[in-house]
């Protein structure tokens, strides 16, 4: 997404991943802006893809890694139900619900990133039929949540931008996430 992320504190490595991270999700935060609840659950392009159900699917992804990054053993049932469920927001599941719990899911990502001893510190991924699985470690993993938060950040745009024409930059204005620059200033510029 079109914001700018500040350099991290010198040998801040966390930091600098952590607010790669959240520049991604910003941005599919940022994608819900002014829609209203069908306008956020429409798939208006080729795909089934809504703004909401990307910006839930994110979320309870990046959920899912960390805690198998902290080895939290899950329940193979209920993850599956809730994998089936992750691009389709429930009826209670409304914009500001999905963008509190972005937060909330950020926020937990967060403290375990900053609570781990070294990001060399390795988890196991259990083998799945498309990988064979095995031992990564949490730099690999915060890349990973960064690499699925973007590709998804950029479907949002295209979401968007079909519902009602707003881009990626015209959100990042309008919502105060970064101040439009005067285009005047810069040189070449219109």
């Amino acid at each position: 997404m079109p914001v700018v992320v500040e350099a991290e504190a010198r040998g801040d490595e966390r930091g600098a991943l952590l607010a790669y991270l959240e520049a991604q999700r910003g941005g599919l935060r940022r994608a819900l802006h002014g829609l209203t609840e069908e306008q956020a659950r429409s798939a208006p392009s080729a795909s089934e893809l809504s703004v909401a159900g990307l910006l839930k699917h994110v979320t309870m992804v990046e959920r899912r890694w960390v805690l198998l990054f902290q080895g939290i053993k899950q329940d193979a049932a209920a993850e599956k139900e809730a994998w089936e469920s992750t691009f389709r927001p429930g009826p209670e599941e409304t914009n500001e619900a999905l963008i509190a719990f972005s937060e909330e899911v950020a926020a937990e990502t967060e403290a375990a990133v900053r609570a781990v001893a070294s990001l060399d510190e390795t988890f196991v991924v259990p083998p799945a039929p498309w990988d064979k699985g095995g031992e990564f470690s949490w730099r690999w993993g915060l890349l990973h949540l960064i690499e699925e938060a973007a590709r998804h950040a950029g479907h949002a745009d295209v979401v968007r931008e079909t519902l009602d024409g707003k881009g990626a930059f015209d959100l990042v204005f309008e919502t105060g996430a970064m101040p439009e620059p005067d285009w005047s200033e810069i040189p070449g510029g219109q």
